[in-house]
């Protein structure tokens, strides 16, 4: 179910409003331990989901500060993939669109990647017309609205996840990997590069606007050890 994300103003909630909607919705028992005797197994794909959640929350924020404008979030996928698989993961990218698209690679505590966020091309007038941009969209302006988003998409997600496993990403700089191409063109010129990884992918989609965007969270498959291990801390 998409989420809609804009931010707003509230009023302060107190610890006792929030123990009342817990128990009311029967997310926590008593304090006495009620539960105490019930071991909780949560799947590691799971628990992928839910840091990418929080992570992908931290980038909307930010995105709807910047466009005024409700941010449409659907659950992540997650998934092990080969690279044979990766079009089926880009299922939020219509084949018959062209994009453009982004890479930022990533690496700390034993776990490399790349970030890869695709953008639909058809999206860059509503985002102009949001930002109060002024001027002709030419390329120039594409790539300067492109590499805004991606910025803010790309390091927020990073650093959403880095604060959740307590470690530090050394990130590349942003690179355009590709303008007006098909993805099954994107796939290709990349193949060699993705094998089997955990993908984690995140669809970013603006109301009532033609603006949307894939970001691809791609983890070597040698980073997961490192990765389990940090996550198996985070959720003790």
């Amino acid at each position: 179910m998409p989420v809609r994300y804009k931010v707003v103003e509230t009023s302060s909630v107190t610890d006792a409003d929030l123990e009342e909607i817990l128990n009311q919705y029967g997310i926590r028992g008593d304090r006495k331990g009620d539960i105490s005797g019930i071991e909780v197994k949560v799947d590691i794909l799971d628990a992928y989901q839910e840091v990418a959640n929080v992570a992908m929350g931290r980038a909307a924020d930010l995105l709807a500060r910047l466009l005024d404008a409700f941010v449409i979030l659907p659950i992540p996928n997650v998934n092990m993939i080969e690279v044979s698989e990766l079009r089926m993961a880009l299922n939020q990218v219509a084949d018959s669109d062209t994009l453009s698209a982004v890479c930022q690679g990533f690496i700390g505590a034993g776990i490399a990647g790349e970030a890869l966020l695709m953008f639909n091309e058809s999206s860059f007038s509503d985002i102009a017309e949001l930002m109060k941009y002024k001027g002709e969209i030419d390329e120039t302006a594409q790539l300067e609205l492109l590499m805004d988003v991606a910025n803010i998409l790309l390091g927020a997600c990073l650093t959403g996840i880095a604060d959740q496993l307590d470690i530090s990403f050394s990130q590349g700089h942003p690179m355009v990997i590709g303008r007006h191409v098909k993805v099954r063109d994107l796939l290709k010129y990349n193949a060699s590069r993705w094998k089997r990884t955990l993908a984690i992918e995140i669809a970013y989609s603006i109301e009532n606007r033609r603006i949307n965007c894939d970001l691809l969270l791609l983890f070597t498959e040698d980073s997961l050890p490192s990765l389990n291990k940090q996550l198996a801390y985070a959720l003790d």
